[in-house]
């Protein structure tokens, strides 16, 4: 059975589809054409708007480092979350209360997103990744593979995450290895953070650095590779 073969019509809302299982609250607010995969929970007070797709099962080729082991269980949306217009939540993925997944994001399986986070549009945020409550992507940013962002970080536009250090010529044993941000950093805007380096709790990485190595807690870095200047 190809996938979505069990979505069904819902005549909660114009074009509304729903799959096996969905756990969708009365109080939801849904707008037209929601497409909410089998298996799916929504929380209380949740609002889906035009053209989103929650739970999407995931679509990947044959070479994927995110391939193999069993497949990722139901999406889930918290109480009182938004998921914007055109943005797709992939089956797995989990995203917690009060949050807003801005319009046309992309948020892929067996993430974890925290309370009150804010995703912005077109951001996307590739499977694995953990991330905290309140953080703050801004729109275009690129959040790679098994990244983990902690509570409170900042994340401006068009800020690029990165996690293979061989640009995809990697041997057997080579692990992808996504940024670590602790709490209360700041990433300006088009900043671009190499694979497996750490920011440290409260840093700020000014706009458009490349940063190549760990970021000590609390100083500020610049440049093309970024320096430490306070």
């Amino acid at each position: 059975m190809s996938p979505g073969a069990d979505l069904r019509p819902s005549d909660r809302a114009p074009g509304l589809l729903l799959g096996a299982g969905v756990e969708l609250p009365d109080d939801a607010e849904i707008g037209g054409h929601v497409v909410v995969h089998a298996g799916t929970r929504i929380g209380a007070g949740a609002r889906l708007q035009d053209g989103c797709v929650i739970g999407k099962p995931r679509a990947l080729g044959t070479r994927s480092s995110a391939a193999g082991g069993e497949r990722p269980g139901p999406a889930t949306v918290g109480a009182g979350t938004t998921i914007g217009a055109g943005a797709v939540v992939l089956e797995g993925a989990a995203i917690g209360d009060r949050c807003v997944i801005a319009d046309q994001a992309h948020v892929r399986e067996r993430t974890v997103i925290g309370d009150e986070c804010v995703v912005g549009r077109g951001v996307s945020v590739e499977n694995d990744v953990r991330m905290g409550m309140r953080v703050r992507v801004q729109t275009g940013a690129y959040v790679t593979a098994w990244s983990v962002v902690e509570d409170d970080v900042f994340i401006a536009p068009g800020v690029v995450f990165t996690n293979d250090p061989t640009a995809g010529r990697r041997s057997d044993g080579v692990e992808l290895r996504g940024p670590t941000l602790r709490r209360e950093c700041r990433i300006g805007a088009g900043a671009v953070l190499l694979p497996g380096v750490e920011i440290g709790a409260d840093a700020f990485v000014a706009a458009g650095a490349v940063v190549t190595r760990d970021v000590p807690p609390g100083a500020l870095v610049v440049g093309v590779p970024a320096r430490v200047v306070s």
